[in-house]
């Protein structure tokens, strides 16, 4: 084998163990951004205000108005706020796909199509007042997208499609 022929052989390996590296190392970031997005997700949430706004969600009725939704929250109208603002961020983060839609959907889908059916109304009265579309309009996006694979896939409780599950 020839001086050349060795260079080149030794060139292919080269790029090809580059290759084979960046490969692996896009791989394993993006592994670890979605490790990281779940411990975000979980820290969002473990809040005293943020607990208490979505407790306090189960407590009133559909279909109210802002007023009487403003008159039933009272003071704590800021952690509800907390909490929508949160949905309206992880909307935006699933939408730029920064995390999977599922991930969401296994900690929070049913407070946040809870909390859309709820606060509907306010919203778009909010919207209508402020004269600003976009108000919450990630929430309610991520709302639907819910809705919507939910419609088609019905969320299944995790003791009951994992209750086979081995460590």
């Amino acid at each position: 084998m020839g001086l050349d022929t060795t260079l080149n052989l030794i060139t292919t390996v080269t790029v090809i163990a580059g290759v084979t590296f960046a490969v692996f190392e896009v791989l394993h970031m993006s592994a670890r951004r979605r490790q990281n997005a779940a411990f975000a997700l979980v820290q969002s949430y473990q809040t005293p205000d943020f607990a208490k706004a979505i407790l306090k969600v189960a407590t009133f009725p559909d279909g109210l108005s802002r007023r009487q939704l403003e008159e039933h929250l009272k003071e704590d109208i800021d952690s509800i706020y907390l909490m929508m603002t949160t949905w309206e961020s992880l909307g935006i983060l699933v939408f730029r796909r920064e995390i999977d839609i599922e991930l969401v959907e296994d900690f929070f889908s049913g407070p946040i199509t809870i909390s859309w059916r709820k606060f509907r109304p306010m919203i778009e009265a909010m919207r209508t007042e402020l004269d600003r579309e976009t108000y919450f309009e990630w929430f309610q996006w991520l709302a639907e997208r819910i809705d919507e694979r939910e419609s088609s896939l019905p969320a299944i409780p995790a003791q009951i499609e994992h209750r086979v599950w081995k460590s």
